[in-house]
């Protein structure tokens, strides 16, 4: 482990994840690294806890606000909701303990644009940073941090704190290093275009700077990523990864694809994964991908030669190929790339790509609204993540979804989406298992026709019920019926169910 931190200076700050929480403070605000499961501090959150509840324990507050690049895991996210040791928390969680306390009114959640969060800490929008906590793979002679296998905000945070606290966690394999490209937008008003014109440019270093002076703490940690299995493709999966790929086809037949240099962005789970299991099957090479997080799917797209480049700044792997990753990093670093998620999110470089964006859903409406982050307008399941920062600046923004949920209880398609996350004018392309609606050049009436077709059938007679009701309302330019716009909603809140009783 000695061999990982090189600055002496900084190997005298080695100590114990126990010993290094007397640096954090009730109502400190706190940035850690972690994306998607990936990158998380594995030590420290615990200690935090601990502290929490022995404060508690003595009639004493004890919270702090905490920001990191995504989701996290249960020993961070989690422990610490758990103890009741979270005041604040933003951007992203999907923490299932988090997520109870935040419905629960017990803790405080903004869901926030990826691509804006760093930008708000380093800004100032929320105060002063008291901590920064990262994970790094190696500190490096100068004192600098090389990344584990998440880059997310952790240059925003390391510039912005007061304090720093390093975990130098074995269990990330050396090779990652190089892995990294580590460029900054500079501050206003001295901003400048971000010179990425192809998804494989490098612009960067392969580290982070930091000053060495603000370093408090290095903790030695060996401990896994949260890594978790995948489920196997099941056949709703396969269909909608099949109607996915006849879209693309259609791309390319209209003349706005070619075969050659697709470049996609995919939102993490088992239907995008059933997606690039599809894509291994097609006629597509040269596959590009600037997204947000690297998949099982990817990496095997790289190796049957599908992929030539991914450029993300995380990755979201099942236990089998994070292992994989740690074995043959050297050899994935020749095409992965891990940046900033202010660079990987940017809006700039998504549209200068002209990527094809793919992210989940909860449910859409019938005119083209999408919502991604609340079950009936007011439970948070996760937030919104990266979908807004590529939906919005895509070449072409796609939805996928199963049809139903929980049994067929929700339906995917409502007449008026309970939360909005991605309005008509962002979101193009929705798709299930029942087919494509395509909306582009559609004007809001023309809409509903489409987005019934790829309903759950037992579902098509309410929708078209509600379309004939809007129809007979004064103004027929988005036409809705606010008497029962929300039907299907407050059906599901009182019965159980969107579909109607017999």
């Amino acid at each position: 482990m000695s061999d990982r931190i090189a600055n002496p200076q900084l190997r005298d700050k080695v100590m114990t994840a126990e010993e290094a929480v007397q640096f954090v403070n009730h109502g400190d605000k706190v940035g850690t690294s972690g994306f998607t499961g990936a990158g998380y501090p594995k030590a420290m959150p615990a200690a935090i806890a601990e502290k929490a509840k022995a404060a508690h324990e003595k009639g004493q507050d004890f919270s702090i606000d905490m920001y990191t690049g995504a989701s996290t895991a249960p020993e961070c996210d989690g422990v610490l909701a758990e103890a009741g040791a979270l005041r604040y928390r933003m951007p992203y969680q999907s923490d299932p303990t988090m997520r109870n306390k935040i419905n629960a009114g017990e803790m405080k959640f903004q869901d926030i644009h990826l691509s804006h969060s760093g930008m708000m800490v380093e800004e100032g929008f929320f105060g002063d940073v008291d901590l920064a906590i990262v994970e790094a793979v190696r500190i490096t002679e100068e004192g600098n941090i090389v990344p584990s296998s998440s880059v997310g905000n952790s240059v925003e945070f390391l510039n912005a704190a007061k304090k720093i606290i390093i975990e130098v966690n074995e269990w990330q394999s050396e090779e990652l290093e190089g892995m990294h490209d580590i460029w900054t937008v500079p501050p206003l008003p001295n901003r400048v275009p971000i010179p990425i014109t192809k998804c494989g440019d490098r612009i960067g270093k392969t580290y982070i700077e930091i000053d060495p002076e603000k370093v408090v703490a290095v903790v030695k940690t060996d401990a896994p990523d949260r890594n978790a299995p995948f489920k196997a493709p099941d056949e709703i999966s396969e269909q909608i990864a099949g109607n996915f790929l006849d879209f693309l086809e259609h791309e390319v037949k209209a003349g706005r694809l070619a075969y050659d240099g697709y470049v996609m962005q995919s939102g993490v789970g088992n239907v995008p994964n059933a997606v690039m299991s599809g894509l291994m099957e097609s006629k597509f090479e040269s596959i590009q991908a600037y997204t947000e997080v690297i998949q099982d799917g990817m990496v095997d797209l790289i190796d049957a030669g599908k992929m030539t480049v991914a450029s993300a700044t995380s990755f979201s792997l099942s236990p089998e190929y994070a292992d994989k990753m740690n074995t043959e990093a050297s050899r994935y670093r020749e095409s992965i790339i891990l940046r900033p998620q202010s660079i990987s999110n940017h809006p700039e470089v998504i549209r200068r790509t002209g990527l094809i964006a793919s992210n989940g859903m909860i449910e859409a409406d019938i005119y083209g609204n999408a919502n991604s982050t609340h079950i009936n307008g007011s439970r948070l399941m996760n937030a919104l993540g990266g979908s807004g920062d590529f939906t919005r600046n895509a070449y072409i923004s796609t939805f996928i979804s199963p049809s139903v949920a929980k049994d067929g209880a929700i339906s995917a398609i409502v007449p008026f989406a309970s939360h909005i996350d991605h309005n008509e004018h962002d979101a193009m392309v929705f798709i299930t298992e029942y087919g494509v609606a395509d909306l582009r050049g559609l004007a809001p009436r023309d809409r509903p026709a489409k987005m019934i077709s790829i309903a759950h059938p037992s579902y098509r007679p309410l929708l078209e019920e509600y379309v004939e009701l809007a129809s007979k309302c004064k103004y027929q330019a988005t036409p809705h019926d606010l008497r029962h716009a929300f039907d299907f909603h407050i059906r599901m809140e009182e019965t159980g169910t969107m579909m109607k009783g017999e």
